[in-house]
């Protein structure tokens, strides 16, 4: 598919204002909808929208089709009669600016089951609705809710560690479950419901409003996952859930043992006997939710580092094809043209660049890896192609703020090479990065919220090295002046994102796709 130039900004709905101490889909959304619109904006990037499991990372979820139960808004479930004014009366106050998850979870949980015992004494006529919606996603709804209450009733355990019936999935014993915890099952479906229903508006007022959603697709699966527990068959595990082998990344010059991811693998040859029909239905229920789609590690695709299951660390693998190509084939067969991006981050082969091309996928651009210690010069603007995506930076990267000041610290010939590139010889360069962002031929640009507002590491959003205490960054509407919007409308008119309007048969119209 082919993009037109545009503009827009990386937030998570995490990092979103409002009153229960994560963001969520309420006001503050379509009011961050409103905001994007009168800066000229015409994408909203967000990481995945599944349910977090140990370490609230979205990149590590539950499930690859389901929703966070903890974007669910309580104002919402009110207004849908789910919640009284006094189920919210207690509400407590939280520090605006970053999550405490280990407060937030269990308050939201509640209001969650509050709003789901109140639906089942009294449907205030949504029954019909939360039939159809159980029907229309039961391919995927009935495992995970019976996953979830599951791993409530063992006490959060991994499902590996479950009882030896729901391991295997043996038919007479799922059926007892089923009964068993059929209260619960219809609380995560409840809560699904919530979820897909709040989002949809979401994303119907932004995309009438001329936003569409790019949303992230992690291209592995967790290993403590409903889809892995419900399709064993097509990943490397055996019946009892040991791992055969995992993903990760081999030793190079930033880790001398590489990364052990420790997620499942695919087994590819299985997928392609049936034309990778669970894939095409990840891909499917994504379109759902979201507009383009962004692949996380896109590489995988073409080829990925197997490590064996019991291994300690990422040096003992080999690279291994991958069925990409197919896949793609397949998913353009049975979907269309469909929207991707490609997160081509890393070492990146000839092989990875070719598939990317076949199918036309826009790459990816990190302008703070165009001044590093080891700077690569494909990252520099002027060696950029239109059919790319540019960023300050990434959810892996620290603010763009942040790493100018260490980078004028500790290297400053780097800091040097900056200000000359940008003809800027100011102590703030961020605003000339992303203005040289807008002026670049890449079709793409998006900006991360936490460099719109100029923030400093305090704003970071995740330390890939570090356990816990990621993902928790919020901003507040206070820190957003009234200059701010203005400056970006004028961005994306002078750069022309979108493009111009076109002169034809003495009228000006906006060009159509």
């Amino acid at each position: 598919m082919k993009f037109e130039r545009s503009a827009g900004v990386l937030l998570h709905p995490t990092s979103l204002p409002g009153n229960y101490g994560i963001g969520d889909l309420g006001e503050d959304a379509f009011k961050f909808v409103d905001f994007l619109k009168e800066a000229g904006q015409t994408l909203w990037q967000v990481s995945p929208l599944g349910p977090t499991g140990y370490g609230d990372s979205p990149y590590q979820c539950l499930s690859a089709f389901a929703g966070n139960p903890l974007l669910v808004s309580p104002d919402k479930l009110e207004e849908d009669g789910f919640l009284s004014s006094n189920d919210l009366s207690d509400k407590q106050k939280y520090n605006p600016s970053q999550i405490d998850y280990s407060e937030i979870i269990n308050y939201k949980k509640s209001l969650l089951r509050k709003a789901f015992n109140n639906f089942r004494n009294d449907s205030n006529g949504l029954g019909k609705d939360f039939d159809e919606f159980c029907d229309k996603h039961k391919d995927w709804l009935e495992d995970f809710a019976l996953f979830m209450a599951a791993k409530d009733f063992h006490n959060g355990d991994v499902w590996s560690k479950w009882d030896k019936g729901l391991i295997h999935r043996r038919g007479n014993a799922l059926n007892e479950w089923k009964e068993k915890l059929s209260d619960d099952i219809q609380y995560h479906k409840f809560v699904q419901f919530n979820f897909f229903k709040q989002w949809k508006a979401v994303r119907d007022y932004a995309n009438n409003n001329g936003i569409k959603i790019i949303g992230d697709m992690p291209i592995f699966i967790a290993y403590d996952s409903a889809d892995l527990w419900a399709n064993k068959e097509i990943f490397s595990v055996d019946e009892d859930g040991k791992l055969e082998i995992v993903a990760g990344v081999p030793p190079d010059y930033f880790s001398p043992t590489g990364q052990l991811w420790g997620n499942p693998l695919y087994r590819w040859k299985v997928m392609e006997k049936d034309d990778f029909l669970w894939m095409r239905k990840r891909f499917a229920s994504l379109y759902e939710l979201i507009d383009i789609i962004r692949i996380d590690h896109f590489r995988g695709f073409d080829a990925y580092w197997e490590i064996p299951g019991d291994a300690k660390t990422a040096e003992r693998g080999r690279w291994v094809k991958a069925s990409g190509e197919k896949l793609f084939k397949s998913l353009i067969k049975h979907l269309g043209d469909v929207p991707i991006l490609a997160e081509d981050l890393g070492v990146i082969t000839p092989a990875v660049e070719a598939l990317r091309d076949k199918f036309n996928f826009p790459g990816m651009k990190i302008l703070q890896f165009a001044f590093g210690t080891d700077m690569e010069t494909k990252f520099l603007p002027h060696n950029y192609i239109p059919n790319c995506v540019v960023l300050t930076g990434s959810h892996d990267n620290d603010t763009t703020r942040s790493y100018f000041e260490k980078v004028k610290k500790e290297e400053y010939h780097i800091y040097k090479h900056a200000q000359v590139y940008l003809n800027h010889f100011g102590d703030d360069l961020v605003n000339e990065l992303i203005r040289m962002a807008y002026a670049s031929v890449a079709n793409i640009v998006i900006i991360p919220m936490q460099d719109i507002l100029n923030l400093g590491g305090e704003a970071r959003m995740n330390f890939p090295s570090r356990l816990g205490g990621n993902w928790a960054w919020r901003f507040t509407w206070k820190q957003i002046n009234e200059n701010i919007a203005p400056h970006y409308k004028g961005l994306t008119v002078l750069y022309e994102r979108p493009p111009k309007k076109k002169k034809k048969a003495g009228k000006i119209k906006v060009e159509e796709e």
